[in-house]
């Protein structure tokens, strides 16, 4: 068989025993046949959609409306299941966690508010709460203490038994939890202040490093991962060069505004000449961001239930579903 066959052969091998059905947006869109209309309007997305992210009405129409009504059946068969382990005399219901996944500049948090509108509005009102692991990152000082400075977001910059905590608190079902917040104004936890989770239907948790199964050679090998509580979850997925420039570019956004803040933890890049600011962004990209996305990030891509592959323009251009 000449070698161009071959290739042809092993790659529709491959493509047999993938684990995803792949969609085009197009096929996506058909999935959802509900009458339902949707109510979310140019200006609320404008609300929802994070910094240099770009989201139009037609992607929510397209890809988002139709991974709701998918989540929207997957959550109704989850309760309808707690309710009757609850009528046998165990633990309350806990919410259904979906967990989003993916690399910095990826566009996670306005994947996440966009599902958290509409899950919590369609087809009924349900109270569906947002958490991100960035509240769960050791405090800067800690960070010092650990010499973890410049690692940032990787694993072991997690306090991963309080991450583990509240995700067994929300499995049993407990009424009340209070959940640390972050912020990226001060790029530092927010001491005394904290989010507060009463009975949430259900919960989104979105960070880099929801997916991460891979055991740490210091704990038993039985040791559990955020993973394991997961209902569903979804990766954010572009090419990494790709990433860098949304990530170059969401930083120079923030010289011209965010950092200006005097409050800012960053505001010293704020007068950076442009050449200047654009190296640093390359800077922070290669030992810390791009890094992380390599090492640790990436290789959770392929425990997701779903992966969403975005194109140059930040609009997603693939989907794959696992089956």
């Amino acid at each position: 068989m000449p070698a161009p066959q071959i290739l042809a052969a092993v790659a529709q091998q491959s493509a047999y025993h993938t684990p995803y059905q792949h969609y085009t947006p197009q096929a996506w869109s058909s999935r959802c046949s509900t009458a339902i209309p949707l109510t979310l309007n140019a200006e609320e997305i404008a609300q929802l959609q994070g910094i240099n992210d770009h989201l139009s009405l037609n992607e929510v129409r397209t890809i988002y409306w139709p991974l709701a009504c998918l989540l929207n059946s997957e959550i109704d068969a989850y309760h309808q299941q707690q309710a009757i382990q609850g009528q046998q005399g165990c633990l309350p219901p806990g919410p259904y966690i979906l967990g989003i996944a993916g690399s910095v500049a990826a566009g996670k948090s306005t994947s996440a508010r966009i599902l958290q509108w509409l899950l919590s509005r369609w087809p009924r009102e349900r109270q569906v709460a947002l958490v991100t692991t960035d509240g769960f990152l050791y405090a800067n000082s800690e960070l010092q203490a650990r010499n973890l400075q410049h690692k940032k977001g990787f694993p072991q910059s997690y306090d991963r038994p309080r991450l583990l905590q509240l995700m067994n608190d929300l499995k049993a079902g407990q009424a009340t939890i209070p959940v640390p917040l972050y912020s990226h104004l001060l790029y530092d936890i927010v001491p005394d202040q904290q989010q507060i989770l009463e009975c949430p239907e259900v919960v989104i948790l979105e960070g880099l490093n929801v997916l991460q199964q891979r055991p740490d050679d210091r704990c038993h090998h039985s040791q559990r991962f955020i993973a394991d509580f997961l209902d569903f979850s979804l990766y954010i997925d572009a090419p990494e060069a790709r990433l860098k420039r949304w990530y170059i570019e969401r930083f120079l956004l923030f010289c011209d505004h965010g950092f200006r803040d005097s409050r800012s933890h960053f505001h010293h890049y704020a007068q950076l000449p442009r050449a200047l600011a654009i190296a640093t962004a390359c800077k922070i990209w290669e030992r810390t961001n791009g890094l992380n996305l390599s090492e640790n990030i990436l290789p959770t891509r392929q425990h997701a239930c779903l992966i969403l592959t975005k194109g140059s323009d930040h609009l997603v251009e693939q989907i794959q579903l696992r089956l």
